[in-house]
């Protein structure tokens, strides 16, 4: 069983739901990401997403292209992000690492190289985000290939056939975007509790949901109906709000406040007499 599903099966049996955090690869610093990543860890988070730095994320919110301008402004590329998750992993086995970032630095390393290093590195799953689903079969299969879940997303403006042709191909998790447009928006959760019920509908996979996800009261809403919430724009902004040597300590802080509020709101497990 690979991390990600061991992780979401001991979640759903201990009625918990997933907080995957999102941080960029090199932000705020080189030698902050590993310390930031296992802190998250600590705080309370079940898998991390760890973004490729890239210089047109054309998904995300100014707080992450921010984040990606530092990082490339620093040197770091496809080769740092994947010495990062290696070294993770010489103290971290257990947590599920996903790598998300766009197909310029995917293609130029070569789609089966990077499949190859990422596997090796301890990569669990990906998400490339500008990979039209139409034409990543081969990709989502060489990826599965690998033991690398390949995990794409789904928007409140997909269409039934495509979102049928995501779900056939996706393993890992299928991540709904929670709203139009980019990153750091508010949502609407009552359109959430509807959209990700009528994808929960049609899969077995665990369902992500992510933008627009600030704070306890939004995650516990979204955790309502979500198997997991992804948290990108805010967490980077704790990141940066202060000295890059404390960022570890305000990753986990933040953590351990979301984690607090989604255990609050998981329902208990039933029992028989």
């Amino acid at each position: 069983m690979s991390r990600l599903a061991a992780t979401f099966a001991r979640l759903a049996a201990d009625g918990r739901k997933a907080l995957v955090p999102y941080v960029t690869a090199g932000f705020p610093q080189r030698d902050s990401t590993v310390p930031v990543m296992h802190a998250l860890v600590e705080g309370g988070a079940d898998a991390i997403e760890l973004g490729v730095p890239f210089s047109d994320p054309m998904a995300d919110g100014p707080v992450i292209q921010r984040a990606n301008e530092r990082a490339l402004a620093l040197g770091v590329g496809m080769r740092d992000v994947l010495a990062f998750v290696r070294e993770f992993r010489a103290r971290d086995a257990r947590t599920p690492v996903v790598l998300m970032g766009y197909a310029n630095p995917v293609e130029r390393m070569g789609a089966e190289r990077f499949l190859d290093e990422a596997a090796a590195a301890g990569v669990d799953g990906v998400i490339v985000v500008d990979y039209p689903p139409e034409e990543s079969a081969g990709f989502a299969a060489a990826a599965r290939a690998r033991s690398v879940d390949p995990i794409f997303l789904l928007a409140p403006t997909t269409t039934e056939e495509r979102t049928g042709l995501v779900l056939g191909m996706a393993s890992g998790y299928v991540y709904y975007v929670s709203l139009k447009g980019i990153t750091g928006g508010a949502i609407d959760t009552a359109d959430v509790v509807r959209r990700v019920g009528a994808i929960r509908a049609r899969t077995k996979l665990p369902v992500g949901v992510g933008f627009g996800i600030r704070d306890g009261a939004t995650a516990r809403a979204v955790a309502e109906v979500a198997d997991a919430v992804i948290i990108g724009t805010r967490t980077i902004q704790l990141i940066e709000e202060g000295a890059p040597a404390e960022a570890p300590q305000r990753a986990r802080a933040f953590m351990a406040g979301i984690r607090a509020a989604l255990d609050g709101a998981a329902q208990p497990k039933e029992t028989t007499a």
